[in-house]
């Protein structure tokens, strides 16, 4: 039974090998699984997954191997989700409208939920009956209903679901979601760099048992200055307007950022759709520097993080003004090309889907800086950009 459930494993990339089934096994063998499926499960997923990353292909791999869940299954769930991302707008509801529609307690729309499931053929947008966008049924996504259950990806709609069909418990471990605080952690711990510097105080052992072998035996101590962080991380992010949907995964950035013990120097400033000639020490745009001051505080070696959904009017972009009374009328773009010419060490991080990056402001944007998605995979992209040697 092992054997064939790891090769279905390597199939779909987990990394598992001999170690782990000879520690399947010995689950198995003391009874950790207490003779249930869903024990083995239990066992089988903390013992073969290394990564938060696998998961979910563990679990479609189980699925297939166990319970005889095609493969082909899963891509028909992939093709809904897709659909259920294509929200159709909804009308907009009177008052009356919105009376009218029947609220259902939570045992009677589980139960709807799985009849529509059974009998549903087709897709479906608007109405009040099928699961699908943009109507008063309720099941689907980017509708109306007192108590709805939402299907498909978080966001959209009157935001009223009492319920989520497709809720699970590490959804946000998968690489292409938003991250979390601690995925965010583990993602930045990848930019530390140390450096020796200091007095000379700690043992170095391997250069002590080299120093000592060449001198015949005899003991030859030989000290080095500690590792200290050599990391210096300007952090600036865009809040307001557009952002504020996103003030959430902004606030874990900066926390995580925050929270960090590996920087040397972390700075951590403000804008509001672009640079203007100044950036604000307090996301209440308190405490302004100028661009200029900024490059001359700091040298091309800091690592520049911008955090911004890169979306604003045309002319807030690229209209020319003066920042400050006798200097030169200059456009925001601008700004950003000054930014990155003295920051070598520079990427940007959007919120965005990436498939709303073309034919707008983010499209110039990204003509300046690398643009990234801000999800695991994303700002692991971000880091290996930021930690390339130029």
């Amino acid at each position: 039974m092992i054997v064939p459930f790891l090769y279905a494993l390597r199939r779909r990339k987990l990394p598992v090998g001999t170690q782990e089934a000879v520690n399947l096994a010995r689950a198995l063998s003391l009874g950790l699984h207490e003779s249930s499926l869903e024990g083995f499960y239990e066992v089988a997923r903390a013992l073969l997954v290394h990564s938060e990353q696998h998961l979910d292909e563990f679990d479609v791999a189980f699925a297939e191997h166990f319970r005889g869940v095609t493969f082909d299954a899963v891509k028909i769930t992939e093709e809904i989700r897709g659909w259920l991302e294509e929200v159709q707008k909804l009308r907009e509801l009177t008052d009356e409208e919105k009376a009218s529609i029947e609220a259902l307690d939570l045992d009677e729309l589980q139960r709807l939920f799985e009849q529509r499931l059974k009998e549903q053929t087709s897709r479906h947008d608007g109405g009040n009956r099928w699961i699908g966008t943009g109507g008063t049924s309720p099941f689907g996504r980017g509708g109306f209903h007192p108590t709805g259950m939402s299907v498909g990806p978080p966001g959209g709609g009157s935001r009223g679901a009492v319920k989520s069909a497709d809720a699970r418990r590490y959804k946000g471990y998968r690489t292409d979601v938003v991250l979390d605080l601690r995925q965010i952690e583990v993602a930045l711990r990848r930019l530390r760099a140390f450096n020796r510097e200091g007095y000379a105080d700690e043992l170095d052992i391997e250069g002590t048992i080299d120093a000592t072998a060449k001198n015949a035996g005899e003991l030859d101590v030989v000290v080095r200055p500690p590792r200290r962080p050599d990391t210096r991380v300007l952090l600036i992010m865009d809040v307001g307007g557009s952002m504020d949907p996103y003030a959430d995964a902004v606030s874990q950035v900066f926390s995580a950022a925050k929270r960090a013990t590996h920087w040397k120097e972390l700075r951590t400033f403000y804008f509001h759709n672009c640079v203007y000639g100044r950036v604000y020490r307090t996301d209440h745009f308190g405490d302004p520097i100028g661009v200029h001051e900024l490059l001359r505080v700091t040298s091309p070696k800091y690592k520049v993080i911008f955090l911004g959904d890169a979306l604003m009017a045309p002319y807030e972009l690229l209209a020319t003004s003066a920042d400050e009374p006798g200097n030169p009328p200059t456009s925001g773009l601008h700004w950003l090309s000054v930014l990155r010419e003295h920051f070598p060490h520079s990427i940007w991080l959007n919120p965005e889907a990436p498939r709303g990056w073309s034919g707008n402001t983010i499209e110039a944007v990204r003509s300046v800086f690398p643009m990234f998605h801000l999800t695991v995979d994303g700002l692991t992209e971000a880091v290996q950009e930021l930690t390339r040697r130029r």
